[in-house]
C-alpha cells in the first residue's frame, strides 16, 4: 500500500476499526474511506454494491461485525449469524467485483473448537465442536475465512484473514448486558468504588484462562499484515500469554482502586476453559505485541473515567 492508496476501513466507529484508522494515520496513510452504519448498511447488498462501485477502494480492512459477550451471543444467536454472514459476504464479493487489490478480514478466536489443544494453532480450525454459547458468531466468522480462501482459490484475489484473541481498549463496549469480560470488570469495579459497595459479583469460577490483546496492538498487526503478508492461511493475532479470569479481576480491582470483596456467582457459565493462541506464524512475519496487560488496563481505565461511556 502507498500512503495515498484509497483504503476502506469497514467498521471504523467500533473499537477495532477506530484503532485501525489511528494506526493508518500514524503511518502517514491519508486517503482513508469510512462510512457510519447509518450512511452504509453493510447487511444490505444493494447498498454495499453501490458504495464499492462509487468509491472504488484499492484496499479494504473488514473490521465491521456484530459483536458481544456470552450473554449477548446466547440471547441473540440468529442476529449474530445473519448480520455477520451478510456483512462479510457483501463486502468480500463487492471487493472482488470492483477489483480491490487486497482485503483483510478480521475474525475471532472463537472459531476454534471448544476443547482445542493449547496453544491453538491455525490448523485446528474445523477439527472439533464449537463452544455452544457463541456458536452462531463463530460459524459466521468461519464462513468469512472460507470466503477469503475460496475467492483466492477461484479468482486469485489477495484476500487474507486474521484471527485476534480477546481484545480490549479505547472505544470498547461497557454495557453489562453485551460486553466482554474485561470492560465489564472495569465498569463493575468502578461503579462499586464510586457507590461504596462492599462486594463485586463476578461470573463463574474465575478459573478459565484467557489471552488479552490491546486493540492498538491488533491494529498495528493488521496494517503490518496488509503490508507484508499474502498467504492463504489465516493468521492468529495475540500475545502468546494468558491469565485466569480471577487473576484478571484482581488486576482490574487494583488499577481501579476498589477495596471491597470479589464474590463468584457459580450459577453463571464459565465458557471455554482455556483459549490461548499459538502466534508462531505471526511472529515469523516479524511482528510482536508491545502493550503489557496492566499498562493497557491503566490506559483504558483512564479513558473510561474521562469520557461519557457510563
Amino acid at each position: 500500500m502507498n500512503t495515498d492508496s484509497k483504503i476502506y476501513v469497514a467498521g471504523h466507529a467500533g473499537m477495532v476499526g477506530s484503532a485501525v484508522v489511528r494506526n493508518l494515520e500514524s503511518r502517514g496513510y491519508s486517503n482513508i474511506v469510512t462510512r457510519t452504519s447509518k450512511e452504509l448498511n453493510l447487511v444490505r447488498q444493494e447498498e454495499v454494491e453501490a458504495f464499492f462501485e462509487c468509491e472504488k477502494p484499492e484496499y479494504v480492512i473488514l473490521a465491521a461485525a456484530k459483536v458481544g459477550g456470552i450473554l449477548a451471543n446466547k440471547t441473540y444467536p440468529a442476529e449474530f449469524i445473519y448480520n455477520n454472514l451478510m456483512i462479510e459476504a457483501n463486502v468480500i464479493h463487492s471487493a472482488y467485483a470492483n477489483k480491490v487489490e487486497k482485503l483483510l478480514f478480521l475474525g475471532s478466536s472463537c472459531i476454534y473448537p471448544k476443547m482445542a489443544a493449547q496453544p491453538i494453532k491455525e490448523e485446528y480450525l474445523l477439527t472439533g465442536a464449537l463452544e455452544e454459547t457463541n456458536e452462531a458468531y463463530a460459524i459466521a466468522k468461519i464462513s468469512g475465512i472460507e470466503l477469503c480462501k475460496f475467492y483466492r482459490q477461484q479468482y486469485g484475489c489477495d484476500y487474507i484473514s486474521a484471527m485476534p484473541t480477546n481484545l480490549y481498549g479505547i472505544n470498547d463496549n461497557f454495557d453489562l448486558e453485551t460486553s466482554h469480560v474485561l470492560p465489564a470488570l472495569i465498569r463493575k469495579f468502578h461503579e462499586a468504588k464510586v457507590n461504596g459497595l462492599k462486594e463485586v459479583v463476578m461470573w463463574g469460577t474465575g478459573k478459565p484462562k484467557r489471552e488479552f490483546l490491546y486493540v492498538d496492538d491488533l491494529a498495528d498487526a493488521c496494517v503490518h499484515l496488509m503490508e507484508s503478508y499474502s498467504g492463504d492461511k489465516h493468521v492468529n493475532i495475540g500475545t502468546g500469554q494468558d491469565i485466569e479470569i480471577g487473576e484478571l479481576a484482581k488486576i482490574v480491582k487494583s488499577v481501579v482502586g476498589y477495596e471491597g470483596e470479589i464474590i463468584n456467582d457459580l450459577s453463571k457459565p464459565d465458557g471455554t476453559p482455556r483459549k490461548l493462541l499459538d502466534v508462531s506464524l505471526l511472529r515469523s512475519t516479524e511482528w510482536q505485541h508491545r502493550t503489557s496487560l496492566i499498562e493497557g488496563i491503566k490506559t483504558v481505565y483512564e479513558w473510561y473515567t474521562n469520557i461519557d461511556v457510563h
